[in-house]
């Protein structure tokens, strides 16, 4: 097919708003001020334009110039599984950042959906038509206004909250006491760390969260150490959630998995390589048991959570006080399925 032949590439620079005011766990920042973003376009000689945002538009249009567009330039759109080895090939060169690997991928999924005429996850054999979203919060200043949140989060539609807390391991612990009294025994709770803690403060949080009950304990360490975590896994009960910003892909994850960390691992386009890469995340774990759970939010996103028969949540950033959240999870908690061929109207 002549007419799929990549014709030109490049990255439509766009500017983004400034981020309503939030913060993340002690040590780390939270919104942005107003920055660039970028969409990455890869045209076909027969005019069909596959898109990928990115919140890095600057660093993305440096890297098409330099090291993606020339690559890319001549070869069929439709050879997807190939040029995402390519890609492969160049970060060893480039050491492209997580959230540049797998944009080229995206288009590409999206220049095959619109040929075809379906949406993305009808080409990877769509698995369901509707997800439930859990309420995903950012740091807030104290317990009681948390409990205000669940509250307005329950009212919103969510059946389930994760929380993004402060970083100390026996104050969040108390946070998860108090939130699991305030919401009862049955509703669902997450627990995600950024990344915040040592092993024995892992360790000491972990064991409240399984007394707890929660659903999951996500990303508590840095994750260039596969040991410690398998040390964790040996040590609380609660599922751990694991692999979310490690590089590698699904090569990283079988590491994680044959160490024994892992109850869930993360998946997503941004972090994993794009399409391809985190459906042989959700694969891989599949064939052990285990879930892929989707991280992060966005048309993207939702597209995978459709097509992954082994994922159970889609992830809804909820900032603010009262509460903002991603305009998708409808007024029942649900999000469902997009009809629009491709990905739809990708936007930053």
């Amino acid at each position: 097919m002549s007419g799929t032949t990549i014709q030109d590439v490049w990255v439509d620079q766009v500017r983004l708003p400034a981020q309503q005011p939030f913060r993340w766990r002690d040590g780390l920042p939270g919104s942005e001020p107003e920055r660039t973003g970028g969409v990455l376009r890869v045209r076909t000689e027969d005019g069909v334009v596959g898109s990928a945002p990115t919140p890095r538009g600057v660093i993305a249009a440096d890297l098409v110039e330099r090291r993606v567009r020339e690559e890319l330039i001549g070869q069929d759109a439709l050879r997807r599984e190939w040029l995402w080895h390519r890609m492969w090939e160049l970060d060893r060169i480039e050491e492209f950042p997580l959230y540049f690997l797998g944009l080229v991928d995206v288009a590409l999924w999206d220049i095959a959906g619109r040929l075809s005429g379906l949406p993305v996850h009808g080409l990877l054999g769509n698995f369901r038509d509707a997800i439930p979203a859990y309420a995903s919060t950012v740091t807030y200043s104290s317990i009681e206004e948390y409990l205000d949140i669940a509250d307005q989060c329950v009212e919103r539609g969510f059946g389930a909250i994760k929380l993004h807390a402060w970083g100390d391991g026996r104050r969040d612990a108390e946070l998860a006491r108090r939130l699991r009294e305030h919401v009862g025994d049955g509703f669902p709770l997450m627990y995600d760390g950024s990344a915040g803690f040592d092993l024995a403060d892992a360790i000491h949080l972990g064991r409240a969260l399984s007394d707890l009950g929660f659903l999951w304990y996500e990303e508590p360490m840095r994750e260039f150490n596969i040991t410690s975590h398998r040390w964790l896994a040996e040590r609380v009960s609660v599922p751990l959630l694991v692999g979310e910003t490690s590089d590698g892909s699904h090569m990283n994850i079988a590491d994680f998995i044959s160490a024994g960390t892992a109850t869930h691992v993360r998946t997503s386009a941004i972090f994993k390589g794009g399409v391809t890469g985190a459906m042989r995340i959700a694969h891989l774990a599949e064939s052990f048991g285990l879930r892929a759970e989707v991280h992060g939010m966005g048309l993207v996103n939702q597209h995978l959570c459709m097509a992954i028969p082994n994922t159970t949540y889609y992830e809804a950033l909820v900032w603010g006080n009262p509460i903002s959240t991603d305009d998708s999870v409808g007024a029942d908690g649900m999000v469902r399925a997009g009809t629009a061929p491709g990905f739809g109207d990708l936007n930053p």
